[in-house]
């Protein structure tokens, strides 16, 4: 199966608050664009995905991940994370009706093309099908077969929405890399440990170590 991928970006400027302790308002916009690069650009080495779908009204973002080869798509409904997710499967669909889509985080810094492709894989046995953040409480990936509606809820506590929901937990080993998200020094700091991508490496240049 071929897949679509759909990442939502907010603005840079008001993303990842909460990472006010490591990255100083004026470096955090930079990261955060980092962070969304190397994903962008580890799921578009990924054999399993044909095209990579950003959601976005930041211009900066759009500029550098369209040059990436992502297509950008403008967070028209303007209501939040799962209205824009929901509108990026419509904008696949509207060219691609019977598309395979993956709705996934753009803070996976350490993402790995072949680790994806094995989530990917495991998602195309069922319906929908998620996979669990590292803190196994939110989600980073909900997967949607041909036909089937992407119903995202993501946000805090999106684990138990999700599964009640009717998607299938993907209880996969060896995909650390597609579970580290980052919302916090702390969650950096392991993303870096696991190994992050060029983009998130230059940016963190000169920051004190994430925690320290």
């Amino acid at each position: 199966m071929q897949w679509t991928l759909v990442i939502p970006l907010k603005p840079l400027s008001r993303a990842k608050s909460r990472l006010a302790d490591t990255a100083a308002d004026g470096v955090r916009p930079g990261l955060v664009l980092a962070f969304a690069q190397d994903t962008v650009a580890a799921g578009l080495a990924c054999p399993g995905v044909v095209g990579v779908v950003v959601v976005t009204d930041d211009r900066r973002a759009g500029r550098e991940l369209s040059a990436l080869g992502a297509r950008i798509v403008p967070d028209a409904p303007a209501r939040g994370l799962n209205a824009a997710l929901a509108h990026g499967a419509e904008a696949v669909r509207l060219i691609r009706p019977r598309a395979a889509v993956a709705a996934l985080n753009a803070d996976l810094p350490a993402l790995r093309a072949e680790e994806l492709e094995r989530v990917l894989c495991a998602a195309a046995e069922f319906p929908r099908a998620f996979l669990a953040d590292a803190a196994g409480v939110g989600t980073t990936l909900l997967a949607a077969g041909a036909g089937r509606e992407l119903r995202p809820g993501f946000g805090p506590g999106s684990r138990v929405r999700h599964r009640a929901s009717g998607a299938e937990e993907l209880l996969l080993g060896g995909v650390d890399s597609v579970r580290q998200d980052v919302d916090t020094g702390d969650d950096l700091r392991a993303a870096l440990a696991l190994g992050v991508g060029p983009y998130t490496t230059a940016a963190c240049a000169g920051l004190p170590a994430p925690g320290s």
